[in-house]
């Protein structure tokens, strides 16, 4: 088992198709790996070391930056199935024949694209902050969204504040806990996402919003045990999302956290953690 952490992990670098990919792997090497999708803007150091490191007790761990985010080279990509086609290079990269998924917002519908693909490739799948291609409210962000992101802050990541965590006194409280947590990595930090990044993940994630008819068919086909979770009003990728989900994948859970927003995972870690590690092991 590695001795390293979220925090102490090294960057490492490796060739899909010609570009440099970054990535961190760490962990429990018993287990299948589990392979970490990232939300919108996100890089490796937006992983919570309060998920990742218990998980990776475990399980190994493995976060990357896809083709032209952060520490990887490239251009980024524009769909999600452009997106889920590198995800697979790069997990291939690695030799690794059968993996655990874990998407967040973003990452969730790449996650949904690769098990779609890639059926041979997935074992067990967790999905949070998510939604299904065709969703309710996932072709372009709320207002208030779209308002905060127009909002000035001391830092540029106390906008997680807002879009992650419910403005309740509580949820904010975890939210500067949260980003205490993944502000604490002092060297080797990843690289910051370039201009392009931005409106490249907006069409992504516009392109995998829009409606049309039979949106919801390709559920039907994601066959492995799926774990959908979300906070009770998710102001990204509304609540309604996961259940819809829920409803149409062939066998999969659903965990809606009280007082909570697009991360109730990072708020409410301890308890997650617990139901993912009972799920991935086929005990919940």
């Amino acid at each position: 088992m590695s001795t390293y952490k979220t925090l102490t992990a090294p960057t490492l670098f490796v060739d899909v198709a010609g570009v440099k990919f970054a990535y961190r792997r760490f962990g429990n090497k018993n287990n299948l790996p589990l392979v970490f999708f990232q939300h919108f803007t996100g890089t490796l150091d937006n992983w919570d070391p309060a998920v990742l490191d218990p998980l990776s007790e475990e399980r190994e761990i493995i976060i990357f930056d896809n083709r032209g985010i952060a520490g990887s080279e490239g251009e980024p990509a524009t769909t999600t199935a452009e997106i889920a086609k590198d995800a697979v290079a790069f997990i291939d990269s690695l030799g690794l024949k059968k993996v655990d998924l874990f998407g967040f917002s973003m990452g969730s519908f790449v996650a949904q694209q690769v098990a779609a693909d890639h059926p041979e490739l997935v074992n067990r799948i967790i999905l949070v902050g998510s939604g299904p291609r065709g969703g309710e409210g996932l072709e372009t962000f709320l207002p208030q969204v779209w308002a905060l992101f127009d909002k000035q802050y001391n830092q540029p990541d106390e906008l997680l504040l807002d879009t992650f965590f419910a403005p309740t006194a509580s949820s904010q409280a975890a939210g500067w806990r949260f980003l205490e947590r993944i502000r604490s990595r002092k060297e080797d930090r990843d690289l910051p996402i370039s201009d392009k990044v931005i409106p490249a993940q907006l069409a992504a994630i516009s392109e995998w919003g829009k409606k049309r008819e039979g949106s919801y068919e390709y559920l039907g086909k994601i066959a492995h045990p799926v774990l959908v979770v979300n906070g009770k009003e998710d102001i990204i990728f509304p609540t309604v999302n996961s259940y819809i989900l829920q409803q149409h994948l062939p066998d999969a859970q659903l965990i809606i956290y009280p007082d909570s927003n697009h991360a109730s995972h990072y708020q409410f870690h301890e308890n997650f953690v617990l139901q993912a590690r009972l799920f991935l092991n086929g005990t919940l």
